[in-house]
């Protein structure tokens, strides 16, 4: 039997808390540019549907200047489980928010919010003091300045909540790339850093190479007096 690591993700103990990601507090962010705190709240809907990690979201007044979550969220993780709240900040504060969490049995909290000093971080202190593993998304909870986000990861991680990025939950959930639906992770990657599509681009040419042989045929060529490139005869 393998031994748990408490400072790591167990996907099998895990439950993804997407909160108050909404069109109108969105407007609010500037600690993060507002598609990149996008891409990688959907990032997180992703993974957590394909690697079956329960996922419940909430809204702080949707039906205010708040605004309604992001479609994104449910589109790409049908399964995920919304409660709505009845006016409390705190989603922690709402029965039905901490009776969703209880009934999936599982006792590590992935949570994710915006804005972070309110929405991800009360939720998560909370679950610290009722004795919950927390991990603290920090880029998929966007802030109203970088001070803020600053004061509040120190706030966090000194009650006991462990802070990380999207993608290291993305690496820890997949834990290895011997699985069959590696490259299902791997699409979710790309959608999280673009620039990873180059990297397998690259690699995919390199391997139609070995596969199917060079498309530029250099061996055809040699050079003439001048050292200009001619056709071999």
């Amino acid at each position: 039997m393998t031994e748990v690591n408490k400072w790591m993700i167990d996907p099998d103990d895990a439950v993804m808390l997407l909160i108050d990601h909404q069109s109108g507090l969105f407007q609010l962010v500037r600690d993060i540019e507002f598609p990149v705190l996008r891409s990688n709240v959907v990032a997180l809907a992703k993974v957590a549907h394909l690697a079956k990690i329960p996922t419940i979201t909430t809204a702080s007044v949707p039906d205010g200047p708040n605004g309604p979550l992001i479609p994104e969220i449910h589109q790409y993780n049908p399964d995920a489980v919304y409660i709505p709240r009845t006016g409390q900040v705190n989603a922690w504060d709402n029965p039905p928010w901490v009776e969703a969490i209880e009934e999936t049995g599982r006792r590590t909290l992935l949570i994710a919010g915006t804005l972070t000093s309110a929405c991800m971080a009360f939720p998560a202190l909370s679950a610290v003091a009722a004795g919950y593993k927390v991990f603290c998304i920090i880029d998929a909870s966007g802030n109203w300045s970088q001070m803020a986000t600053d004061l509040t990861l120190a706030r966090v991680t000194q009650a006991g909540a462990m802070p990380i990025d999207t993608f290291g939950v993305l690496g820890e959930i997949m834990h290895t790339w011997n699985r069959p639906d590696a490259m299902d992770f791997a699409a979710v990657m790309v959608g999280l850093m673009p620039h990873y599509q180059a990297l397998m681009e690259s690699y995919d040419k390199a391997q139609s190479v070995q596969r199917d042989g060079h498309e530029t045929r250099l061996d055809k060529f040699e050079a003439g007096a001048n050292g200009e490139m001619l056709l071999a005869r």
